[in-house]
């Protein structure tokens, strides 16, 4: 096995994720696989347009994520899914064969979370090695 891959959105729980995952590649001395999911849709048009400033949007906040890891000491490199969020985090770690999978969660509210499910909810389901979630403080 090798490597933490945690997903990336640049949000402030994202940001404690990828800390956390910083931390747990020095001291499992692996790298860190920074990924930032996205389910393109086929429908063309304007959609397109969508699809491809969210790709290029993904892209920017991997490079800052890689920036930070890189300054905080750990090697790490970065991989833009096209793939819905959870289903990409879990597909990445099997490919990798990765340790294990970090990911921010804000917490859904009840209902919609019962509706629709966080992307933390869908990864538990999906994944084959550990999920840490973690929450900003």
């Amino acid at each position: 096995m090798s490597g933490v891959v945690v997903g990336y959105d640049g949000s402030d729980h994202a940001k404690a994720a990828l800390q956390t995952a910083v931390d747990l590649g020095k001291r499992l001395q692996t790298e860190v696989i920074v990924a930032f999911g996205f389910e393109e849709n086929p429908v063309g048009g304007e959609a397109l347009d969508y699809w491809a400033a969210l790709r290029e949007h993904g892209q920017g906040l991997l490079e800052t994520a890689i920036k930070d890891a890189k300054a905080a000491g750990i090697e790490a490199e970065s991989v833009l899914v096209e793939e819905a969020p959870a289903k990409a985090l879990s597909e990445l770690a099997r490919e990798r064969q990765a340790e294990m999978i970090v990911i921010g969660s804000a917490g859904e509210r009840p209902l919609v979370g019962a509706l629709v499910g966080s992307v933390a909810q869908k990864l538990l389901h999906l994944a084959d090695v550990p999920v840490l979630v973690v929450r900003a403080s």
